[in-house]
């Protein structure tokens, strides 16, 4: 039971001391979701009340299902985005269809996470690799800085690319409203101050009180500052979302990546965190299938799309949160703001808003992977740059897919040509190594050492026969083709064929095929598959030094042994 309910497992050993840092954390985490909520939904295209909805029952659920203690459930800005731009396609942002298209897509990304979860497939998230997720995030944190300096400004310009924006900023430039460019910055200013002061101290809290108190005695919803006004009050009533098989077919492609993106983007910070804590382990199925239901029940009272955010989380843990009370409590907090403290958000101005957004989401740009990677992976960094550009250029959706299909790309080609070594031997001694990395190296001429390192299959079983033909066009005094299987820990029928023909290419040519150090479940098949049975039938060493010996031995005194010293590569 523990495992399909983790919070049986600190439940049974819950202490008043754990309380104390539950309750602290909560309430620090409850205060910091409220004003994020209404930014982070007011991002997705959607009215600043449906945060806090989305800030409930989602919470609630996770901390009683998921593994990790410290995670914080809710909006994030990524998802924020993933939600505007998807469902934006579809409906006119803020309009009833959308806000109906939004929650049924909760429902969506819940049932595919916890699918994921309940049939094991966690190992899927593993196609997004880190510099993909990395030059995705990174560019997704600029589109969302930019989508909110029309807030900060107090300009209405149309949604569109990075370029768009700037262009009409500069178009509109004489339109922007002084007061409300104030309010931003000095929000920005306040916000980035309470960060470096402490990351407990509750500075979203703050510059919305500021807000508010700023815009109401001084007048300034008159002087052209676009204000929240009506925020209802109120728990969301309990309702199945409006299921459309035509909507849910619009929306499958951004409900995929809403579930890859927001999984990658929780999992990731749940790990992080429970590194410092070796109480619990996080298990990423269960992670998935906690997610997914918290997504499933908070669609039946109009959740949009939530997952364990990066900035919450990291308040959560160092305030003090032991376990999933503090997630509770912070819900708890979000109900009693929402039957009773609405109404005092009618003066908060949108430039404050879009100041929270702008700070959490700076954070996300990635400068110190990319720097990293442009010092020790040129691939990656390439994968990275394209992934940002391509997210910048195109779109959010259209930036994801193109990542994700240059790591698969990638990794055909990796598996498709793995790493083979034309093998010498140390003077002296009964060692091979790389001719490529070792200086003075012992080879006979016609006897040519190979190790192949990575299973043998249908991918790549033809690059090893292509290596192998163009070291014979090299060294056309080869009689013997030595395989080092050391490192094969697998073999299939593709792969088996390729060397049943290798076997009759090399005998037409007067040559032999020898397989040494090979693992006893890759023996097997062979043995299986009749590779000894045949008339030109492969033999098995213990050694690369047995299987010299013996060639030599069978040579007699027509063997003739040229040793030359190598001097291939100059690297150690």
């Amino acid at each position: 039971m523990k495992k399909y309910f983790p919070f049986l497992d600190w439940i049974k050993t819950y202490s008043k001391a754990q309380f104390g840092g539950d309750l602290s954390a909560g309430l620090t985490v409850g205060v910091m979701l409220i004003p994020q909520g209404m930014a982070y939904s007011m991002l997705a295209g959607l009215p600043p009340i449906y945060g806090l909805y989305a800030s409930t029952i989602p919470l609630i659920v996770y901390a009683l299902l998921g593994t990790s203690r410290q995670l914080a459930v809710g909006p994030v800005a990524m998802v924020a985005l993933l939600i505007s731009s998807g469902v934006g396609a579809l409906a006119p942002l803020g309009s009833t269809e959308f806000i109906a298209l939004a929650i049924l897509l909760a429902l969506m990304v819940g049932v595919i996470q916890f699918s994921m979860g309940a049939f094991r497939l966690g190992f899927l998230v593993n196609f997004l690799s880190h510099p993909v997720i990395a030059g995705f995030t990174s560019a997704a944190a600029i589109i969302i800085g930019f989508s909110q300096v029309k807030h900060l400004l107090g300009l209405s310009i149309p949604r569109g690319k990075v370029h768009d924006t700037i262009f009409n900023i500069f178009q509109n430039i004489s339109d922007i409203n002084l007061p409300t460019l104030v309010i931003g910055v000095g929000a920005v200013i306040l916000l980035l101050l309470s960060k470096k002061i402490s990351k407990r101290l509750p500075g979203p809290l703050i510059v919305v009180l500021i807000g508010m108190g700023i815009v109401y005695f001084m007048g300034l919803d008159a002087a052209g500052v676009k204000i929240i006004k009506d925020v209802p009050g109120g728990l969301p009533s309990f309702g199945i979302p409006n299921i459309n098989g035509k909507s849910m077919i619009a929306l499958l492609p951004i409900a995929l990546t809403i579930s890859f993106v927001g999984f990658m983007e929780s999992i990731a910070v749940a790990k992080a965190i429970q590194s410092k804590h070796k109480n619990y382990e996080i298990d990423a199925n269960q992670e998935l299938i906690g997610l997914g239901l918290s997504n499933i029940l908070g669609s039946f009272f109009k959740a949009f799309p939530v997952t364990g955010g990066f900035s919450r989380t990291a308040v959560n843990d160092q305030a003090g949160a032991k376990t999933g009370v503090a997630s509770i409590i912070s819900a708890v907090l979000i109900i009693i703001t929402l039957l009773f403290l609405t109404e005092y958000f009618y003066y908060l101005p949108n430039a404050v808003l879009g100041a929270i957004i702008v700070v959490a989401v700076f954070g996300l740009i990635d400068f110190a992977e990319a720097k990293h990677l442009w010092k020790h992976d040129k691939k990656d960094f390439a994968v990275f740059m394209v992934t940002a550009i391509a997210t910048l250029s195109l779109g959010i959706e259209e930036g994801i897919l193109v990542g994700v299909v240059l790591s698969l790309g990638i990794l055909i080609y990796k598996v498709s040509y793995p790493h083979m070594a034309e093998l010498g031997q140390v003077p002296g001694s009964d060692e091979f190594r790389n001719l490529e990395r070792f200086d003075h190296l012992e080879i006979t001429d016609d006897i040519l050492i190979v190790r192949f390192d990575a299973q043998l299959y249908f991918a790549n079983a033809s690059s090893l026969i292509e290596y192998v033909e163009a070291k014979i066009q090299e060294r056309p005094k080869i009689k013997h083709v030595i395989f080092d299987f050391s490192a094969v820990t697998g073999i299939d029928s593709s792969a088996i064929h390729s060397l049943k023909d290798l076997v009759e290419n090399l005998h037409r040519q007067e040559r032999a095929l020898t397989l040494s150090n090979v693992r006893g479940p890759v023996r097997d098949i062979l043995y299986r598959n009749n590779m000894m049975d045949s008339d030109h039938a492969m033999r098995f060493y213990l050694s690369n030094q047995d299987a010299i010996k013996d060639i030599k031995h069978n040579a007699g005194n027509e063997y003739e042994q040229y040793v030359s010293q190598s001097n291939h590569g100059k690297k150690k």
